[in-house]
C-alpha cells in the first residue's frame, strides 16, 4: 500500500482556494482533506455541504477526503455525498450507532472511515474494523489547524498498524495534526500511509517547494 498526502484545506488561502487548489492538482496531489466543524464537537466552524459543493466544481478530479468534527454525523451524510465527497470519516466519539453510521456511508458506494480523538483507544473500531477503509488517527486535538504533534500519539499509530497486520485488514492509517518536514518519517515508519498536512503545506505560499521537500523523504518510503 503506498504512501498518499493528502493536504488540508483549512491551512489553504481561504482568499484564494481555487488557485491553491489548482496548483495541488498541477503538482500531482489527487486527495484533498477538507474538515467539517459544527462548532459543537469542536469550537471551530468549517466548511460544510454548500461549501464542499463549490469546492467541487472547482476540481472534478481530487479525492474529497471529508473529515466530520461534528456531533450528529448522521444528519450530514446524505448532503456530503451529493456534494462530492468520496470519503467520509465520522468521530468514534460522536456515533453511538457506529456500525449503522458506517453502513449508512458505505450503502451511497463511497468509502468510510472512522477517527480517534488522542485520548480515544483503538478499542473503539473493534466491531467495525473490517468495514473501514480509513482509521485516521488524530495526532492533536481536533478543531483548528497549526498545532503541534502530540508525540505519544506514536504509540497508537504502531497498536494500530500491528492490529491491522495481524488481523490482514487493508485499511488506510490516516494520521492528521501536526504533521511537518521534521517528522513525517516517523509517522510512516510507525505505519501511517495517508499522511494529512495542513500549515506546512501552504507555509510561506510555496506549494511546490513544500511539497516538493515532502516528495523527497516519502520517495524512500516506496
Amino acid at each position: 500500500m503506498g504512501i498518499k498526502i493528502s493536504p488540508s484545506i483549512l491551512g489553504a488561502n481561504f482568499c484564494n482556494l481555487e488557485k491553491d487548489i489548482h496548483s495541488l492538482e498541477r503538482h500531482g496531489i489527487k486527495s484533498l482533506h477538507i474538515d467539517v466543524m459544527d462548532g459543537n464537537f469542536v469550537p471551530n466552524i468549517a466548511f460544510g455541504p454548500d461549501q464542499i459543493k463549490m469546492l467541487r466544481s472547482i476540481s472534478k478530479d481530487l479525492e474529497f477526503d471529508v473529515h466530520m468534527m461534528v456531533k450528529n454525523p448522521d444528519m450530514f451524510i446524505e448532503a456530503l455525498v451529493e456534494a462530492g465527497a468520496d470519503t467520509i470519516t465520522v468521530h468514534a466519539e460522536t456515533c453511538p450507532h457506529l456500525y449503522k453510521t458506517i453502513y449508512t456511508i458505505k450503502s451511497f458506494g463511497i468509502k468510510a472511515g472512522v477517527s480517534l480523538n488522542p485520548a480515544t483507544s483503538i478499542e473503539a473500531i473493534k466491531h467495525v474494523k473490517e468495514m473501514l477503509n480509513k482509521v485516521l488517527v488524530m495526532t492533536v486535538e481536533p478543531g483548528f489547524g497549526g498545532q503541534t504533534f502530540i508525540p505519544f500519539m506514536g504509540h497508537k499509530i504502531k497498536e494500530l498498524h500491528e492490529l491491522k497486520m495481524a488481523k490482514g485488514l487493508d485499511f488506510d492509517i490516516q494520521v492528521d495534526g501536526g504533521i511537518n518536514i521534521n517528522n513525517i518519517s516517523k509517522v510512516m515508519e510507525l505505519g501511517a500511509n495517508d499522511i494529512v498536512i495542513g500549515s506546512a503545506m501552504f507555509e510561506g505560499g510555496d506549494i511546490s517547494k513544500n511539497l516538493d521537500e515532502f516528495n523527497k523523504v516519502v520517495s524512500k518510503f516506496y
